[in-house]
């Protein structure tokens, strides 16, 4: 079976540039996941973005099906966007590669409108312990894999405060996006207030 990290980080680097930096967990029992950090450059000068690269080597597994199949099922890797130069965001991979590696130490499957929580700041002072999963296509493309390996989705992350991660549980991640669009919510604001959620 072809190893599919070299492809996931060709499709990185055409949609998001060379990565300035790189770091590397592991967990016991897990593969490597690494997150690269790209600069702001072009047109969004100052977003920087978060991917992770390890997620996607193997397909996440149906936590109730007795035996995971090594080739098909959904594969997926994190992309983070957030303003660059407002909080200390560097310190967001370690979290990241947690969130990453949760298909495997958990049994999961990440898929868009999921709620995924680290348990403490994302970054130091951050006012988000959670991400919402979001919708992907956007920023990266899917990446075709070879039949009968499912495609790779780079799938956006949304981090969501305390408050609006307890609202988003009991109304639906629909509404809690809805919210944001009509308070002009800036997502990629580190340091962001909750929406007002009366």
């Amino acid at each position: 079976m072809a190893d599919v990290l070299p492809l996931v980080e060709a499709r990185l680097r055409s949609a998001l540039g060379d990565p300035d930096a790189r770091a590397a967990v592991t967990f016991l029992g897990t593969d490597r996941i690494e997150v690269l950090r790209f600069p702001a450059a072009g047109q969004e000068g100052d977003i920087v973005r978060y991917a992770t690269l390890g997620m996607s080597a193997q397909p996440m597994a149906d936590p109730t099906a007795p035996l995971a199949d090594p080739v098909k099922g959904p594969r997926a890797e994190l992309v983070l966007s957030v303003r660059a130069g407002l909080a200390d965001t560097g310190k967001v991979l370690r979290p990241l590669a947690v969130l990453a590696a949760s298909p495997q130490v958990e049994g999961v499957i990440v898929a868009p409108g999921a709620s995924l929580d680290v348990g403490e700041a994302l970054w130091p002072g951050a006012p988000f312990t959670s991400v919402l999963v979001a919708e992907p296509g956007g920023l990266v493309e899917d990446l075709e894999l070879d039949a009968p390996l499912d495609p790779v989705r780079f799938l956006p992350l949304l981090p969501m405060t305390p408050n609006e991660a307890a609202w988003k549980r009991v109304h639906g991640a629909q509404a809690l996006q809805e919210r944001w669009l009509t308070h002009g919510t800036d997502l990629r604001d580190p340091s962001r207030r909750s929406v007002p959620l009366e």
